[in-house]
């Protein structure tokens, strides 16, 4: 049962009684939405594939990292060359790389779904 049928004569759906209140959802004319012919909703990549993205995104950005840090960390530890590193590699991945190959696989994704049909 909707909130309208179980309305007593004289009540409004906000439970105030008025003698001459109608319900808005009676009275409501049904509007004409406007459709708009978007492409069709293309499925979430797997998890393979986005691990796949992320390694893509991981493996350039430690060799870098790794590139630049090392005259720098030559004498450090491992650890905190890990840390230091992963401090700079991971919100890099995280933020910028991985949803922009997210979004272009995305686009691709979509282009061979319009292909198909």
């Amino acid at each position: 049962m909707t909130a309208t049928q179980n309305l007593t004569p004289g009540t409004t759906a906000a439970g105030a009684t008025s003698a001459g209140a109608t319900s808005t959802a009676a009275t409501a004319t049904p509007t004409t939405s406007t459709t708009t012919t978007a492409a069709a909703p293309v499925a979430p990549p797997s998890i393979h594939v986005r691990a796949l993205l992320t390694w893509i995104a991981i493996f350039p950005l430690v060799t870098v990292g790794l590139s630049l840090i090392a005259p720098v960390a030559e004498q450090w530890p491992p650890v905190l060359r890990a840390l230091v590193l992963t401090i700079v590699v991971v919100p890099l991945a995280v933020y910028l790389v991985v949803p922009q190959l997210l979004k272009a696989h995305g686009g691709l994704a979509r282009r061979r779904a319009a292909r198909r049909g």
